[in-house]
């Protein structure tokens, strides 16, 4: 059945040339997904050029209105899990995705009091530039149609890159901010190397390592290892794979 209709819906949504019409786009493809409700955000990197976010939704405005009021946003367990799926997810299995606390429980509980039920994420990064998700839910009453939720997931993608376009995003050049040496002592040092450690791995002096990272750290604009290493793997200088496969190799 999802394949009947699905062209069509990516269409209109790959097509949308301001909010209105993504909004107007998506409502449409929610419901004949057999969703209730949708939500879409998209956020850009700080200090980029232009406008740097765009949230649409249709979510009862009972939970739109304590969402924002209490500033939810950054305790959104949904949204976190979002930094940890490579495809959309379930609501309902979100604890497979991130371990929840009882502030995550409650926080959905009060979700499903204001209106939403199930639902599913599409979640989507481009490190050094942006991060977003679209959603797409059902009342508490009803049940996720799950024989749709790979269209859900196509359409979901297709919104995504109709938000970046209407935002005006423009890719930033892949060019990278350090040199091939710097990188490398970043790397060490985010695989928790210490400066003497990282001399005797690199062959060179200490004094040089340090050079390294500071001149790094300088380039970020940023005054500590940790935060050195979080801008680097946002950009795609480095990445969670070249720290966590070296440490599972060893």
């Amino acid at each position: 059945m999802c394949l009947v209709f699905a062209d069509d819906l990516i269409s209109v949504v790959s097509s949308a040339n301001s909010e209105s019409d993504l909004s107007a786009a998506l409502r449409t493809a929610a419901n004949r997904l057999g969703f209730d409700h949708f939500a879409l955000s998209y956020d850009r990197r700080p200090g980029t050029r232009g406008a740097t976010s765009m949230l649409i939704h249709d979510y009862p405005d009972a939970w739109a209105k304590h969402y924002v009021t209490f500033g939810l946003a950054g305790k959104d367990p949904v949204r976190r899990a979002c930094g940890k799926s490579i495809s959309g997810f379930q609501w309902r299995y979100i604890n497979q995705v991130i371990p929840l606390t009882k502030g995550d429980y409650r926080m959905l509980m009060v979700g499903r009091e204001s209106g939403l039920g199930d639902g599913y994420t599409v979640p989507r990064h481009l490190p050094g530039e942006a991060s977003g998700s679209c959603t797409f839910v059902v009342r508490p009453d009803g049940t996720l149609p799950c024989s749709m939720l790979h269209c859900a997931e196509v359409i979901g993608g297709a919104a995504l890159a109709s938000a970046r376009k209407i935002i005006g995003a423009v890719a930033p050049r892949a060019k990278s901010v350090l040199t091939e040496r710097q990188r490398e002592c970043l790397l060490w040092a985010a695989r928790n190397k210490t400066v003497p450690e990282i001399a005797i791995i690199m062959a060179i002096r200490e004094d040089t390592v340090i050079e390294h990272l500071k001149f790094a750290r300088d380039r970020y604009g940023v005054h500590s290892r940790q935060s050195l290493i979080l801008s680097a793997l946002f950009d795609g200088l480095i990445s969670f794979a070249d720290i966590f496969d070296w440490k599972r190799g060893t």
